[in-house]
């Protein structure tokens, strides 16, 4: 599911709603390569902090289906890494792997069912909540992927919003986006990369297009703020967008700690 008009206005909109600006202030780094006791152990405190419940709270209650007081926002299980398409793969570098972590999700639920991704990612002043998406594809994703191929690496496709899992030298869809990419057989990994490498080869950090922000190229972290209309702008019209520069969160890059609402359609369940 991509990313459509509706869902990229309101990343600006719950920004100011949600009161997350201070947290953009600090900006992404490189994220672990594995997600150990400690990150988890870090990310979960983020996520259970009162500042991060009080800012749940107002985000269940933004569309007034509950009030913020009786919202009562709860994180449910451990946060799971979440891996996005690396450029290192798309860019044929020897050895890449076809995904990399990107964050750490914690799962909030509201009083009256409503759920939430917590994004955690290390950041220059340590683990911290750094964007708040409805729903729960990172978590149904993850499972997914662990029926369907067992040891696989689970990961997101973000340009296009595909889900895969990846492993034995095979790439295979897990949503209807993936399926429109690979087929409902998936492909080889090979056949794959040939793919991402069309398609985004020469939109990766560093080239031309990116540079000059072409369809909401993000900035480095640090950016102004004059970086954020650009990049909702882009997602609104429907145009594809390459990968932040640095650490991925991201498609965090420019938009800091934006809230974003996703808009969906239905999808497998575990």
């Amino acid at each position: 599911m991509t990313l459509r008009a509706p869902a990229a206005a309101a990343v600006l909109t719950a920004t100011v709603l949600l009161g997350l600006a201070p947290q953009a202030a600090a900006a992404p780094v490189p994220q672990p390569q594995a997600a150990t006791a400690e990150h988890r152990a870090a990310a979960a405190q983020a996520a259970t902090a009162p500042d991060t419940l009080a800012t749940l709270s107002r985000f269940f209650a933004r569309e007034g289906r509950v009030s913020p007081t009786a919202a009562q926002p709860r994180i449910e299980g451990e946060a799971i890494p979440v891996n996005h398409l690396s450029p290192d793969f798309v860019a044929g570098r020897a050895d890449a792997s076809v995904a990399r972590p990107e964050f750490l999700a914690s799962q909030a639920v509201s009083s009256d069912g409503q759920r939430a991704a917590l994004w955690t990612a290390r950041t220059e002043t340590g683990w911290q909540v750094v964007n708040i998406a409805t729903g729960d594809d990172e978590f149904r994703y993850a499972r997914l992927g662990a029926a369907k191929l067992p040891g696989g690496t689970v990961f997101r496709e973000p340009q296009i919003d595909a889900w895969y899992v990846a492993g034995g030298g095979r790439v295979l869809p897990l949503d209807e986006d993936a399926v429109r990419a690979v087929g409902a057989g998936g492909t080889t990994l090979g056949a794959y990369r040939v793919r991402v490498a069309e398609a985004y080869g020469d939109k990766l950090p560093g080239s031309p297009y990116a540079e000059r922000g072409a369809a909401g190229g993000f900035a480095e972290a640090g950016a102004d703020a004059d970086a954020v209309p650009a990049a909702v702008s882009a997602a609104a019209e429907g145009a594809e967008v390459p990968w932040a520069a640095g650490a991925g969160v991201l498609a965090l890059g420019a938009l800091g700690a934006a809230a974003v609402r996703r808009s969906r359609r239905a999808g497998p369940r575990a």
